[in-house]
C-alpha cells in the first residue's frame, strides 16, 4: 500500500542558520533511523511544512527572516500536529518561558551533546505517541458508539447520514462521499452505484471531488483499504477540484459476506491534513458495522415492500367484492395521512395511520356484503352484523406482530366522540387520535361515494355533514383541520364554503335544540 509516511520512521525537520549544526544533527539522527530534512530559517521551514508532514521540529531560537519563537507561533496557528524543541546559545529564563508558552516541548542550550538531544527527541516522540494513542482510543470509542446507534435503526437514510457525518467529524475531512450499489432485480444487470456526499460548510463553492469508482474498487481486490496523498492520489480521482494541488484520499470498502457493496471516501485538501494508516484502520471498524446496518435496513425495506404489496393485494381483493367501495381504503388512507401531517403528528404515528387506513375495513372479509348492498334500508340484524367488522379486524391483525400498533385504530374507528359509537362506546380523548382521524376520513369518503341506496353527496354537502356532527360523532379539531385541507384544494376562483362559519352555525343550532 502507499502511505504518506511510516509511523516507525518519524520525520524530523531541523531548522538552524548554522550549517555545521544542521549537518551534525542530520547525519546523527539519520544514522539513528529518523528521516531528516534541514532548513536555514523559519520562513523556509514553514514552506517545507506546507509541502511535507513532520512529527518533530528542532529549531534554533535566533535566526534571520524568522526566528524560533515566531516559527512556533505559526506552527500553532496553522494547527500542525507537530512536537517542537527549541535550541539556543543565548538562553535566558524569559526566553525559555516564552518558548514553552508557544508550545515547545523542551529547551536545549548550545553547546549540547548529541546523545542528550537524542534522549530529548525520544521522550518527545514517546509523549506524542501516547497522545496519538489516546486520541485514537477516543476515536475508537466514538466510532463504537456510532456503530451501535447505526445498528439500532432500520432507516436506510438515517444510517447513510450517520456514516457521512461521523466520517467527516472523526477525520476532519473537507469532503466525504459514500458509494453504495443500487439493488438489482436481476444479477445479470450491470452494477451501478449511487453517491451520497457531505462537505464542510464555509469552504469555497465546495470541493466538487469524485473518486474513480472502478479504480478504487479494483484496489480493494488486493488491499484492505486505500490511503494515499500528493500527486499519486490524483489517479484515484474521477474529478479533482480546481485550485486543489494537494490532495489526500482515504477509502475503505463496505463489505457484506465478502461482497463489496460500496465504499466510504474521505478527501482532504489541507497540506497539514494527510490521512494515515491508523485512520484507515479506524474507518474499517466503522465500515464493517455500517455495511451490516445498510444490509439490515435493505432487508427490512424489502420486507416492508413485500408486506405492503401483500396487504394492498388483500385490500384490492376485498374491495373487488363490492363495486361501491372500490378504491375506498386508498382514498381514506390519503385523507387520513394528510390530516395527520397537518396536525404535526410524528412520522411514526403517521405511518401507523397509513397502515390503519389501508386495513380499517379488513374485518369485512367475514361480512356478507351482498346484504349491505341492497337498495332498501338494512335491518337491525344486518346493522349489528356490519358492526362486527371492527372486532373482526382486530382479531385478524393482532396476530401480526408488525401491525400490533395499528390494531386500536382499526378497532375504534367507528367510535363516536360523544361515546355513542361502537364497539365499546368510549368517548372523547379516550379514542386514539389515529382512530378519530380515520373516522372523519372514512365518513367523508363514504358520503362522497355512490351507494346502492343513494347517490354521492357533493363536497359542500359532505362538509356540512361533518360540521353538523362535529363534537358528537367527530373530534372538532380533526373536522376543522380536514375542512381547511379540502378548502385549500379548491380551484382558484371557486367559491369557498366558509367551514368555520358553518361550524359556528351548527353549534348554535345544537344549543337552541337543547
Amino acid at each position: 500500500m502507499e502511505y504518506i509516511y511510516s509511523q516507525d520512521s518519524p520525520r524530523i525537520l531541523v531548522v538552524d542558520d548554522e550549517k555545521v549544526i544542521r549537518d551534525i544533527l542530520s547525519d546523527f539522527l539519520s544514522e539513528e533511523g529518523f528521516k531528516v530534512a534541514v532548513e536555514s530559517d523559519g520562513q523556509l521551514a514553514l514552506a517545507e511544512l506546507e509541502r511535507n508532514p513532520y512529527d518533530l521540529v528542532i529549531t534554533d531560537l535566533m535566526m534571520p527572516n524568522m526566528g524560533g519563537i515566531d516559527l512556533l507561533r505559526e506552527i500553532g496557528a496553522r494547527g500542525y500536529n507537530i512536537i517542537t524543541i527549541i535550541m539556543t546559545g543565548f538562553g535566558t529564563v524569559e526566553t525559555a518561558i516564552q518558548a514553552m508558552k508557544q508550545g515547545a516541548y523542551d529547551y536545549m542550550l548550545k553547546p549540547f551533546k548529541v546523545d542528550e538531544m537524542l534522549q530529548v527527541i525520544k521522550r518527545a516522540l514517546e509523549k506524542q505517541k501516547l497522545e496519538r494513542e489516546n486520541i485514537r482510543l477516543k476515536e475508537v470509542m466514538s466510532l463504537y458508539n456510532v456503530s451501535e446507534a447505526m445498528t439500532s435503526t432500520l432507516s436506510l437514510d438515517t444510517i447513510l447520514h450517520m456514516i457521512l457525518e461521523t466520517t467527516q467529524a472523526e477525520l476532519d475531512s473537507d469532503c466525504v462521499s459514500l458509494l453504495i450499489d443500487e439493488p438489482r432485480d436481476d444479477d445479470s444487470q450491470p452494477i451501478t452505484y449511487l453517491t451520497h456526499t457531505l462537505c464542510q460548510d464555509g469552504r469555497d463553492e465546495g470541493p466538487g471531488c469524485e473518486a474513480d469508482v472502478d479504480l478504487v474498487l479494483d484496489w480493494f481486490r488486493s488491499n484492505p483499504f486505500l490511503v494515499i496523498s500528493g500527486p499519486k492520489a490524483k489517479r484515484f480521482f474521477k474529478s479533482v477540484p480546481k485550485n486543489k494541488a494537494n490532495v489526500s484520499l482515504l477509502s475503505v470498502p463496505l463489505k457484506v459476506r465478502d461482497n463489496i457493496i460500496g465504499a466510504i471516501n474521505a478527501f482532504s485538501f489541507n497540506r497539514s491534513q494527510r490521512y494515515t494508516e491508523g485512520q484507515g484502520k479506524l474507518l474499517i471498524i466503522l465500515a464493517s458495522r455500517a455495511a451490516q446496518a445498510i444490509e439490515n435496513a435493505r432487508l427490512f425495506e424489502n420486507l416492508q415492500r413485500t408486506f405492503r404489496g401483500t396487504i394492498q393485494g388483500l385490500v384490492s381483493t376485498l374491495e373487488a367484492k363490492d363495486k361501491y367501495t372500490s378504491g375506498h381504503s386508498r382514498r381514506v388512507t390519503e385523507y387520513a395521512v394528510e390530516i395527520a401531517e397537518a396536525m404535526g403528528l410524528s412520522p411514526e404515528e403517521t405511518e401507523k395511520i397509513e397502515w390503519a387506513g389501508l386495513l380499517h375495513d379488513i374485518g369485512k372479509i367475514g361480512i356478507r356484503l351482498e346484504a349491505l348492498n341492497k337498495p332498501e334500508k338494512i335491518t337491525v340484524e344486518e346493522h349489528e352484523m356490519f358492526k362486527d367488522h371492527c372486532v373482526m379486524g382486530k382479531q385478524i391483525l393482532e396476530s401480526i406482530h408488525f401491525l400490533r400498533g395499528v390494531v386500536p385504530l382499526v378497532l375504534y374507528h367507528h367510535e363516536w366522540y360523544d361515546g355513542s359509537g361502537y364497539p365499546e362506546g368510549i368517548k372523547g380523548k379516550n379514542i386514539p387520535k389515529g382512530a378519530r382521524i380515520l373516522a372523519v376520513a372514512d365518513s367523508y369518503d363514504a358520503m362522497t361515494s355512490d351507494r346502492p341506496y343513494r347517490k354521492a353527496m357533493s363536497e359542500d354537502d359532505a362538509i356540512e355533514e361533518l360540521n353538523r356532527f362535529s363534537g358528537t360523532q367527530f373530534d372538532p379539531e380533526v373536522v376543522e383541520i380536514f375542512i381547511d385541507l379540502l378548502e385549500s384544494k379548491r380551484p382558484a376562483g371557486q367559491g369557498k364554503s366558509n367551514p368555520k362559519k358553518k361550524m359556528a352555525a351548527a353549534r348554535q343550532k345544537k344549543a337552541k335544540a337543547k
